[in-house]
């Protein structure tokens, strides 16, 4: 059978020529009905407060790094090249290093047991120990290390006092080296847990209980379910909610600005710290600067190795 084909009428394409083109009020209320413009209104404040906060102090602080002390002539890498000779700079990398991959070892740690015991009991209990747990983490660090700083003060601790009481010694918790990056690493711990535990709780919640229930069905052991079932279907949380807790415990400040003041003799700075004591305090802004920058090498480092790992795990999901 043949088709019909029918030619288009040419009063058709005059119509259509003749059709007035949208006017520019049309186009402006097309625009402000978009969903897309809506939703970028609606992150307008963040991203103001992002390259306000974030992004303009970035490039602020690489401007800096090079001039001189005086802010007034342009010197290069010489700045970078001056911290490279000081031992002091070196101690402050390692105590960094140590600080921040301590911390975050035992928080995790800390964090999985509390989110597995707490996981176990009942619906009831968890909202009373979720509540209790986190008290730590909603205190301001500045305000809680006051106390500990009560707790640990050379002349008058609390804890020496409860020691020797026990006919224990009398410990110089912020006078010698290793006690004192003891202490800043404790009260780091004692803060940070409760994310670690808040994360890894809600991750335990979001794990099919019938993934458990086949295990058991194959005689898994608790030890194998842990290791078989649990780990695999928490690793996206536990690696990026490391990354998040490495990024905030290398970049501390407050903690170890009230209980030690970075002392004694240098050895408990950290990156931020030295580089408020070197810009701040000593005036020389730059150098300041420069030493606030080591940072992003890092953890730009690690977080590439992190995501890296996290994006090829999903991708064989």
């Amino acid at each position: 059978m043949a088709r019909n084909h029918t030619a288009p009428s040419p009063l058709t394409g005059q119509a259509a020529a003749l059709r007035p083109a949208p006017s520019f009020g049309t186009y402006m209320r097309d625009f402000w009905n978009a969903r897309s413009t809506v939703a970028f209104l609606f992150c307008l404040p963040l991203l103001a407060i992002i390259v306000g906060l974030v992004v303009y102090p970035f490039f602020y602080s690489i401007y800096l790094s090079t001039l001189n002390k005086a802010e007034t002539e342009f010197i290069g890498f010489e700045n970078f090249l001056f911290l490279f000779d000081r031992s002091t700079f070196w101690m402050v990398v390692q105590q960094s290093v140590l600080f921040a991959l301590t911390a975050v070892l035992f928080k995790a740690l800390i964090g999985f047991i509390c989110a597995h015991l707490i996981h176990n009991v009942s619906e009831r209990g968890q909202r009373v120990w979720r509540g209790l747990m986190l008290i730590p983490w909603v205190i301001p660090p500045a305000l809680s290390t006051l106390g500990w700083w009560w707790l640990f003060d050379p002349t008058h601790s609390a804890v020496n006092w409860l020691l020797q009481g026990l006919g224990g010694p009398h410990i110089p918790w912020l006078s010698e080296t290793f006690w004192a990056r003891f202490a800043v690493i404790l009260v780091n711990i004692w803060y940070g847990a409760p994310f670690f535990m808040i994360m890894y709780l809600a991750a335990l919640k979001s794990i099919p209980e019938e993934l458990y229930d086949a295990a058991k069905v194959d005689g898994a052991t608790a030890w194998q379910r842990l290791v078989y079932v649990t780990l695999p279907m928490m690793r996206n949380i536990v690696a990026i909610t490391m990354l998040f807790s490495t990024i905030v415990t290398f970049a501390n400040f407050d903690i170890v600005r009230v209980l030690t003041g970075g002392g004694p003799r240098n050895t408990t700075h950290l990156f931020g710290t030295w580089a408020f004591d070197l810009g701040i305090r000593s005036g020389d802004i730059p150098l300041g600067a420069s030493v606030s920058l080591f940072m992003f090498p890092i953890l730009a480092v690690f977080a590439f190795f992190i995501l890296r790992d996290v994006r090829q795990r999903a991708s064989r999901l």
